[in-house]
């Protein structure tokens, strides 16, 4: 067995004593004692124990060598270290005293420059006055302009920068004299050439040429035509720009092309794109919405589109403004865009109001006109009051006397209410209420609200609703018929109940928004209760009166068509009769009345009416009972 089996990986030193002794002692050993010899394993172990001696100590030496070499490599790379300290500060020494030589150079030079200009710069003065009064000689003649730069159409950059400076000079000028030629002239000579480069600025921007519209602006923002030059800027990009029916799809695209142009020509970009979108809201925009609401007879199309218009241009300055953010550009201030909104639309903004409730009484009028027609019904009077319900009941006791009954129109059963009507004049309004948010000032916006408010009370409480209330009281039968009453009125109190419901949803919904913040908001809430306590009182008179015709019938049957004696056979061995044709009568007619109510009524409504029909019903009853006479039991 070998001494290198030590260095293997992983070593364990029970394995290699046990396979030391195996190969020492052989398979048989262990199983046989006869052939374990302890002096052979005995002699194995020493061996093995003086070789891995002989191994440690050749392991130490080893070890003892390569530590004499790293101390040796150690001393070395100090020595390395410290010779490259001593190099580096000699370096900084060198470096320190090289910048202090720089610093002294430069000031050196500074000064020098300081002395060069202060030489030269009046040098050069002098030779750009001389070069200028060379020029304004030629201006003090008639003769025609002789120098290069004056008449060379090569060299125009040249000659609006003389002329330019020229022109300053000219105003200096004293007034009257020899100077007045040289001033006119200049002033020609200025005009011809602000228009040409005008012109080249134009053929510029139609080339694409950045590079030339730039030099020229530079020229030109000295000039009294530069407010000229970004006008033709401006038109120029929105030749073609509009390409689509509505203007308003292509507003936000020229913006974002012309600001990246803006700033690659013009030095403040930011005015010329606030000039650029104040021309195209008071030209292109407001012409475009000049044409469409050019059309004013019919003022319901005129506010629909006023409305579409607006809200669109309100989503264009939106549009703007999310433009602005995204592409690094400002219009204005932050009420730029608002205000200009509300200039192109001042006109049609002033008059809004009135043309909105015209339009909404016209609508309002006309729908009702036309239900009022097709069901062949002239709109009456309606009386009501002491007076009324006193001459009503007048007739009512002649009509008794005279054995005929009162005359009381009930209009075949017809209720004069329409869902149809309703929606469509709560339609009305609604868009009425919802252009009022949009188009009206904030401090205008409340008392524009009330003014259609009280159309919509006026059209559908009053002269739909309350009317036909009315005139369902008025056809209510009196309170002793002789004929079997027809009672529509309880079909009335269900439709007039359905249609305020719809009132008061779009009093929560549309009205109550737009006067919440206002000092009308409780007077409003407190007013639309008292419409609904009006509506019901009237329809609780009606209630009222409806059950006395219903008992006051069932009163004539009792009284006209039963006996007192019924129950009273002249003999003791007669039938007698459990149900009386009067009994049959008043119950077939009950049945058909309390049909009527349950299927008209709902909630609360039909448990009080069925109440109180029941209390006077069991009180007749029991009146008209005890007028009988009876057989002794």
């Amino acid at each position: 067995m070998s001494v290198e089996e030590v260095e293997q990986e992983p070593f364990s030193v029970h394995e290699f004593v046990e396979r030391l002794a195996w190969k020492t002692m052989g398979a048989n050993a262990r199983s046989s004692p006869e052939e374990f010899d302890p002096v052979i394993l005995y002699t194995s172990f020493e061996k093995m124990i003086q070789d891995l001696k002989e191994k440690n100590n050749k392991i130490q030496s080893k070890v003892t060598s390569l530590e004499l070499q790293c101390t040796d490599e150690e001393k070395r790379h100090w020595n390395r270290v410290s010779e490259l300290e001593k190099k580096n500060q000699s370096l900084y020494t060198d470096f320190q005293t090289l910048d202090e030589r720089i610093s002294y150079v430069a000031t050196k030079v500074v000064h020098l420059g300081d002395q060069l200009e202060g030489v030269n710069t009046p040098r050069a003065r002098a030779v750009e006055a001389q070069r200028l009064m060379n020029y304004l000689g030629e201006f003090l003649t008639e003769e025609p302009l002789k120098s290069p730069v004056l008449v060379d159409p090569f060299q125009l950059h040249l000659t609006a920068d003389v002329i330019q400076k020229l022109h300053l000079i000219a105003l200096e000028l004293p007034v009257g004299g020899r100077f007045d030629i040289a001033r006119q002239r200049i002033a020609e000579k200025y005009d011809a050439v602000e228009k040409e480069l005008i012109e080249e600025f134009r053929l510029g921007q139609q080339a694409g040429d950045k590079r030339q519209m730039r030099k020229i602006t530079n020229l030109l923002q000295h000039f009294k035509g530069y407010g000229k030059c970004i006008d033709v800027f401006i038109a120029e990009c929105q030749k073609g720009a509009y390409r689509h029916a509505s203007i308003f799809d292509d507003i936000v695209a020229l913006c974002v092309e012309t600001n990246k142009l803006a700033k690659a020509v013009f030095i403040n970009s930011d005015n010329i794109m606030s000039k650029l979108v104040q021309n195209v809201f008071q030209g292109s925009v407001q012409g475009y919405i000049a044409s469409r609401l050019e059309n004013q007879s019919d003022p319901e199309a005129y506010l629909n589109n006023l409305y579409d218009l607006y809200i669109r241009t309100c989503k264009l300055t939106a549009d703007l403004s999310k433009a602005c953010t995204e592409h690094e550009f400002k219009l204005g201030d932050s009420t730029f865009l608002n205000k200009l909104t509300r200039s192109i639309f001042s006109h049609h903004l002033e008059k809004y109001i009135e043309v909105e409730l015209q339009s909404l009484k016209q609508r309002c009028s006309q729908v009702l006109q036309h239900y009022y027609e097709k069901k062949e019904h002239v709109k009456r009077q309606i009386q009501s009051g002491g007076i009324y319900e006193l001459k009503r009941d007048i007739q009512a006791k002649l009509g008794t006397v005279t054995k005929a009954g009162p005359t009381v129109e009930n209009f075949g059963g017809e209720t004069f209410l329409s869902q149809e009507v309703a929606i469509n004049i709560l339609q009305d309004t609604k868009n009425a209420f919802k252009r009022c948010q949009t188009l009206s000032l904030q401090s205008d916006m409340a008392s524009n609200a009330i003014k259609i408010f009280e159309l919509l009370v006026q059209y559908l409480v009053i002269e739909h609703i309350d009317y036909a209330v009315e005139i369902g009281l008025s056809g209510i039968p009196p309170a002793e018929p002789k004929t079997e009453p027809e009672i529509y009125f309880f079909d009335v109190v269900s439709q007039a109940n359905t249609l305020f419901h719809l009132f008061e949803k779009q009093f929560t919904d549309s009205f109550i928004p737009l006067v919440m913040s206002s000092q009308h908001h409780g007077f409003y809430m407190k007013k639309k209760r008292e419409l609904r306590e009006a509506m019901e009182n009237k329809i609780d008179i009606g209630l009222d009166r409806s059950i006395n015709a219903v008992i006051g019938y069932v009163k004539y049957i009792f009284a006209t068509e039963q006996k007192k004696t019924d129950f009273r056979p002249e003999s003791e061995d007669a039938p007698l009769h459990l149900l009386s044709p009067a009994a049959v009568k008043v119950c077939k007619f009950l049945q058909g009345q309390l049909k009527e109510i349950k299927d008209s009524l709902d909630g609360k409504n039909v448990e009080v009416v069925l109440n109180t029909l029941g209390q006077r019903f069991h009180r007749v009853t029991y009146e008209h009972l005890t007028q009988f006479t009876y057989n002794s039991i």
